[in-house]
């Protein structure tokens, strides 16, 4: 939509215009094209409804086929680490709050809207206030739920995901940050006691980083600043590499860890399949573990 500097529309949408969604993300898609695809849309007031040709980039939801319309074939994703597991009967528990929900479910599962037979999905629905000013967000209730599930002997995979990092981080207000972190850490720490206590593996890594990085640098690594002087924000993501930190306290030499060139966060596929007891498939990138013959 166009607007004038009243912010009165002046392009509005309209019947007989095709809209194109431009993104070969599935999540924030998914919202936008139900609010154009579904007769019973029920999230905002969309009326008057405009009879438009939509289309996305690409089928965001090859269950459900959303869009009905789009523009390139998805790339088939299959054999995914849940996929894999559940093949082998091992029970597992999706949970994150709302914000990264989909990447624990729908992005894990290959881009699947429906989860497989041994898997149980909790979410813990997020506050809708500015994530300044709720930095800590629902980290303490999605550890409540993993320290009970973790103890409860239920499930031989847990994944989870923490929002703070990267939605806060998103901001730029590094004072908020540093609480969002600070809650954070004190949450992996209950993780890592139950985990401890049960003699299970944690293993913890990120696929990008946000938080790691709150101000702009120059050419020379400097942090910039404006005009009144104050630093830049940075609220994109950043470029370093992440860790992966594995605790396992009852390996008795079954395994070594070896950082060889050219793994990424693809490599935590093998190496989760592999914690567990299984052969990874052979097209999976290696493990960052070595098992011992």
């Amino acid at each position: 939509m166009i607007s004038d500097d009243g912010k009165t529309p002046v392009g509005p949408i309209k019947d007989g215009d095709s809209v194109i969604y431009f993104n070969f993300r599935g999540d924030r898609a998914l919202e936008i094209t139900a609010a154009f695809e579904e007769d019973n849309f029920d999230k905002f007031d969309r009326s008057p409804r405009p009879q438009v040709m939509y289309a996305g980039m690409m089928e965001y939801d090859g269950d459900l086929h959303v869009p009905k319309h789009y523009l390139v074939n998805p790339p088939t994703i299959d054999r995914s680490v849940d996929e894999f597991l559940c093949s082998s009967g091992v029970k597992q528990l999706a949970i994150s709050e709302t914000q990264k929900f989909g990447h624990v479910t729908y992005f894990f599962n290959g881009n699947r809207s429906g989860k497989f037979a041994t898997e149980v999905y909790k979410l813990v629905p997020s506050d809708i206030v500015p994530f300044e000013q709720r930095p800590w967000m629902k980290c303490a209730e999605i550890t409540d739920e993993v320290c009970q599930a973790v103890e409860s002997g239920s499930y031989d995979f847990i994944r989870l995901n923490y929002p703070n990092g990267d939605m806060v981080g998103h901001t730029g207000i590094y004072q908020a940050v540093q609480v969002a972190m600070g809650a954070v850490d004190l949450c992996l720490q209950r993780v890592y006691e139950s985990v401890r206590k049960t003699g299970g593996v944690l293993l913890v890594t990120a696929d990008h980083g946000n938080a790691d990085d709150m101000y702009e640098h120059d050419k020379k690594g400097e942090v910039k600043y404006d005009a009144s002087g104050a630093p830049c924000r940075k609220t994109a993501h950043s470029l370093n590499p992440v860790p992966c930190i594995i605790y396992d306290p009852e390996n008795k030499g079954e395994y070594s860890s070896d950082l060889k060139p050219g793994l990424g966060i693809s490599s935590v596929a093998a190496t989760v399949v592999e914690l567990l007891g299984y052969q990874a498939p052979a097209d999976y990138d290696p493990a960052v573990i070595n098992l011992k013959k």
